[in-house]
């Protein structure tokens, strides 16, 4: 199992010693999942934070009536998780699945906490990992509140284009708050300019 992907992700902003590499790693599970397989269930509770090795996750709400409502997706690199749930042993909000085969590092929040009283560089990394993922939804709901449909979708797929190949429209109209019909609407538009 090669740590290389989420060590260099961490190494962005904080420097571990051989010693604190060998004591976070030991606290990670790899969890290997198959497309259409849940990582968490609406309603469970959230007991991990997860690192994506390689894959794509979405994360969605299903509404009582049965609509998705996509909040985010996850691709090689990144970190998901129900960030409520997680952070007070709640109950989920939302299910976070597999849009395609994908290698995860599970780290569970008995783990974590023992990472932080051991090697509080981690609270470091953690609180700017944190302040940039509220940040970037922060500026989401301003988008979503100031942007018209068309704009945000141009921005969606300048932003994300790994994720655009490999998420369906339907999913990308759910992030979008838009249907799938007027997501068409707009792709048709941008080909014909």
């Amino acid at each position: 199992m090669s740590y290389d992907l989420i060590l260099s992700n961490i190494g962005k902003y904080v420097v571990l010693t051989e010693m604190e590499v060998t004591f976070f790693t030991s606290k990670l599970e790899l969890m290997e999942v198959k497309k259409k397989d849940f990582v968490l269930h609406q309603n469970e509770r959230c007991k991990h934070i997860y690192f994506l090795n390689n894959g794509t996750l979405r994360a969605f709400h299903l509404s009582t009536e049965g609509k998705e409502s996509t909040v985010m997706f996850a691709i090689a690199d990144w970190w998901i998780t129900d960030m409520h749930a997680f952070t007070n042993n709640a109950s989920s909000i939302m299910n976070i699945m597999a849009v395609e085969d994908s290698q995860l590092l599970a780290l569970s929040y008995v783990n974590l906490e023992r990472i932080w009283s051991q090697l509080p560089k981690f609270e470091k990394f953690f609180r700017i990992l944190l302040q940039k993922a509220y940040v970037r939804e922060q500026l989401r709901s301003i988008q979503n509140l100031s942007l018209s449909a068309p704009e945000r979708y141009d921005r969606f797929i300048s932003k994300y284009p790994e994720i655009v190949k490999k998420v369906t429209k339907k999913q990308i109209a759910s992030y979008l708050g838009v249907t799938p019909e007027f997501l068409c609407t707009i792709r048709a538009k941008n080909v014909d300019t």
